[in-house]
């Protein structure tokens, strides 16, 4: 949960690195909390037409910068510019070159971005 909170705290801090654990932490906490919104939602009765919740949404909504900004800081940590991030709007090649990125190995000692 700290490395959770770690990004969180940099909320919109997009310089600087962050390391593969604080990254997929950050990943993992906001799946498991999606999913829980998710249940709650269903329970509630409160997802609109397409099933995405009131609850579900309005956390996606306030992550989304903090999310953002922990990928730029990961990409930072492999060495690549932060702009590599808009590569996901390619269809279907552009995310899975995203997630190679993300899921490699940092950069030894220091670099451009720290």
């Amino acid at each position: 949960m700290e490395w959770y909170l770690t990004a969180l705290q940099k909320y919109a801090v997009i310089s600087g690195r962050a390391r593969r654990r604080e990254y997929w932490y950050f990943v993992l906490f906001n799946f498991l909390i999606s999913l829980g919104l998710g249940i709650i939602d269903g329970v509630l009765g409160l997802t609109i037409e397409g099933g995405l919740g009131v609850l579900g949404g309005l956390y996606s909504l306030a992550v989304f910068i903090p999310g953002t900004a922990v990928t730029v800081r990961r990409l930072h940590d492999t060495g690549r510019s932060g702009w590599w991030l808009l590569l996901v709007l390619v269809p279907l090649i552009g995310p899975l070159v995203v997630l190679f990125f993300l899921v490699g190995d940092s950069q030894p000692g220091t670099n451009q971005y720290g």
